[in-house]
Formats: C-alpha cells, structure tokens, sequence
C-alpha cells in the first residue's frame, strides 16, 4: 500500500501530552467518551448534519447492512436530477431537484480532470423544492422556485440542484446556484427570494457550496470569475445584511459556522487564501495554505479545532490544516514551513478532492475519490495507517458518514463500504444500492437517508417498514 509520510509541521507541534504513550491512551479514551456527536438526533438540519461533520450519535435503530430490500423501509421516486442531499427537521424531509421538460443530458460518475459541459442545458428547466414525510416518504408538498432555459452551463457530473438546502427549525432555504437563494415556511409557503445575478465559473462548472444559516441569518458563498464575495441574508425578511468581496476564483466548499470557546466565526477555505470573517463579514483572519487548483472539501470542527482540506487529483499539494481559535490576522505571515501559534498541523499531501474528511473519536479519516482510504492522528495530525485500497473500481464523490463504531463510504455505483472505526483498517461490509450516488445522505431520529439517482431511500434496523 501506498503511505502519506507525516509532515515535518506535525512532529514539530505535537505536544508533550502525546509524546508520552500512557498519558495519550489516557487522553484519548476521555476524547473519546467526551467527543459528543455533531448531530441532533431527530434533524439533519444542513450539508453533512448540525456542525457539518457527518458524525452522528450511536443508535441500535440505524442499519449497518442494507441492499435494495433488506432493511429499506421506503422508497419515494424524485422526479429530474439533484445531487442535494437530504435535511430533515421535524418529521419532515427536504429535497431539491432540477427537472428538464426534455430529455436531459444525465450526469456521470469518474473524474474529468478539466473537461467541462461549454453551454447551458436546452429547453425549459423546473427548479423544485420537495417535501415528505420521514415516516412514511409520502410526499406532502412540492414547489417550483422558478421555471426557464438555463442560463450557465455545469460541471459533468454535476445539476442545476448541486447545494444542500438548510433550516433554523422556523424556515426552509434553499439555494439554486447561479440563480438565487429561496425561503419558504415549514409547510411549503414561499416567503422571499434573493436573486443571484449568474457569473462565469472557472470551465464553466457552475456552482455548488451549500448555504448556513445562523442566529437569524443565511450565510453562503459565491466564488466565480467575474465578482466572489460571500454574504449573509436576513432570514426573516431576505434583505441583504453584509456582502463581503473575495479575491477567489474556484471554491466551492459550504461555509462553515465555527462557535468555539472563543467566538463564533465564519469559516471559508480558498485557493488563495483560507478566511474566517466574522458574523458581520468582517475578515477575522487568513493564510496562504498553498491550497490545490480546486478547493471542494468543506470545513468541520472536532477538538476544539477546524480542519481545512484541498485536493484536486492533478496537484502535488493536497493540504490538511489543524487550526486552533483565537487568530487574528496573517496565520502564516512567513510561511508554513515557520512554526505559527494558531496553525496546530499540517499535512501537505493528506486531503481527497469531492468528499470531506470526517474526525471520529481522535482519528482523522480521509476517503479519496479513486477508492482509498487513510487515518491520521486529529489532534497531532499523524499518520495511523496509510493508503487502504478499498474494494478496486469504486470511485467517491459523496462524504463518508459515521455511527455506532463504523465508517460509511458511499460510492458513486451505490455501493456503501463499511469499516470499522479504530487505529487498524477493517473493511466488515458492502451495501449495494445499484444506481449512481453522489449525493451525502441524511442520518435523524433512527433513519438513514440516501439519495439515489432517481430515488430517495429511507433504511432502518428498525422492523416497522412503511409504505408511501
């Protein structure tokens, strides 16, 4: 197998407590018991859960083995195409998709190194907000945001319904990139939407970062050629409260609301430059991580720390940050190979391209795109185990998911491997679907929720299966 040697960053920062072997079993057994779970569980109320980390609270009613049949409470059919994920919010599910009054171009699994789709898709688009219910997957309500010829093209494996609508438990968002950001009450009222006047994207992929909403606001982010800025909506009235430029290009990684013992931020990877602006907007802090060409994975916090990844396929730097609150300013003033107070490690070739990384007890786990996968250290950012190939052919655009001690990689065929979490690679299960994933699932009240390329499944352990 192949290794990710550690990063010379890593052993200079690692701290006395770790040097001593006892007191790290120590340490990390307490990290263990005390690391609570990102997720409520009765929502899943953003992209990858509350925190955006994609952990979530053991539960003896969510399967670990599943196909077609077995263990599938319901199906629901979703009509277009949509690579949203699934929320869910008071026994209620929500869903984006983009149905074509033709036959649309489909998208596909793979890597693409560069191509893109040049022109918009022909003829008339439906942008639609769906609604069922968890229970059941009896559909309640549906939508049209807007109606009409698309107006950018998208990247291949992409659709015109690539963000992950989010809630404050009051009201739905929902963001169409390239087109605007839509609010709607619970039950499927529209209340305002925000245009977003369409810019060229870097080869024309569109965009795709889902949107935040925090303490009375939406916060998302609009990276393109033309005009980046990221900005933060009023969530009652849909006025504009701030809007703050970026000199950025291609990102498109979800923001991420970082409320550590500090402060609450705002934090935004970036090919130049990796921010944190305030919930005003204003910039906090920032640094040159030397970043790959494309910047897709999105931001979490675990350990009192937000981890910041990149790692476009093409490029030989694919960097993973450890980062610690308090900063203010240039983190890195002379660079990443000087010693910073606020930069806790660093990898510098330790990061996947499309999915994000997932932090489970003290382990750092890393899916890339071709069907590996590594562990490192998350407080020290040492290497645990290296490259383990999992099973060949399997290709990764959605981010793995973890519960009652396993880790869940979803793969493009629909194929979800199971490996058990822990300092050694254990690989107990393959769960088929058969039909194209790529979107993460949704995980609340002893569900798990996985969107398919024409469906949305609802599995359980549970043994009360319901019809629509």
């Amino acid at each position: 197998m192949t290794s990710i040697m550690p990063s010379h960053a890593a052993s200079r920062t690692t701290p006395a407590m770790f040097r001593s072997p006892g007191r790290c079993i120590a340490l990390i057994a307490a990290i263990m018991l005390a690391s609570a779970t990102a997720s409520a569980a009765d929502s899943w109320p953003r992209f990858r859960g509350t925190g955006g980390t994609g952990v979530v609270a053991d539960d003896p009613r969510l399967p670990e083995s599943w196909n077609t049949t077995d263990a599938v409470a319901w199906t629901a059919d979703v009509p277009g195409w949509g690579w949203a994920s699934p929320i869910v919010v008071d026994g209620k599910v929500y869903l984006s998709t983009v149905v074509a009054d033709d036959d649309a171009w489909a998208p596909s699994k793979g890597l693409y190194l560069g191509e893109g789709v040049r022109d918009p898709a022909a003829g008339v688009h439906h942008w639609l907000v769906l609604c069922y219910e968890l229970e059941t997957g009896r559909e309640l309500w549906r939508h049209e945001a807007h109606a009409g010829e698309p107006t950018v093209p998208r990247h291949p494996k992409s659709t015109y319904a690539a963000e992950t609508p989010t809630t404050d438990g009051e009201r739905l968002y929902v963001l169409f990139g390239d087109l605007g950001l839509f609010a709607y009450s619970l039950d499927g009222e529209p209340l305002w939407t925000y245009d977003i006047p369409p810019k060229k994207t870097f080869f024309d992929y569109g965009a795709a970062a889902s949107p935040v909403v925090h303490d009375g606001q939406v916060v998302f982010v609009y990276d393109n050629l033309e005009e980046s800025w990221i900005a933060g909506i009023d969530a009652a009235t849909g006025k504009e409260r701030w809007r703050t430029p970026r000199a950025e290009q291609r990102s498109w990684a979800t923001p991420l609301i970082w409320e550590n013992d500090l402060r609450t931020e705002i934090v935004v990877p970036g090919l130049t430059r990796n921010r944190s602006y305030s919930l005003d907007g204003d910039l906090l802090w920032e640094f040159d991580g030397k970043m790959s060409n494309l910047v897709i994975p999105s931001p979490f916090a675990a350990h009192g720390m937000v981890y910041i990844a990149s790692g476009y396929v093409g490029d030989r730097q694919r960097p993973t940050f450890a980062v610690k609150p308090g900063g203010e300013g240039d983190l890195a003033p002379g660079g990443l190979d000087e010693e910073t107070p606020y930069i806790a490690w660093h990898q510098p070739q330790a990061s996947p391209y499309n999915p994000s990384q997932i932090v489970v007890g003290p382990y750092l786990y890393t899916l890339y795109d071709r069907g590996f996968l590594t562990c490192h250290n998350a407080l020290t950012g040492e290497e645990v185990y290296g490259k383990q190939r999992l099973p060949e052919g399997a290709s990764f655009t959605a981010s793995p998911w973890s519960y009652n001690g396993r880790l869940f990689c979803l793969s493009e065929d629909g194929d979800t491997f199971v490996v058990r979490t822990g300092p050694e690679f254990e690989l107990l299960a393959t769960n088929p679907l058969d039909e194209l994933c790529m979107a993460c699932p949704a995980v609340a009240d002893g569900r798990l929720l996985i969107r398919t390329a024409s469906k949305l499944v609802c599995l359980t352990a549970a043994k009360t299966p319901a019809t629509p």
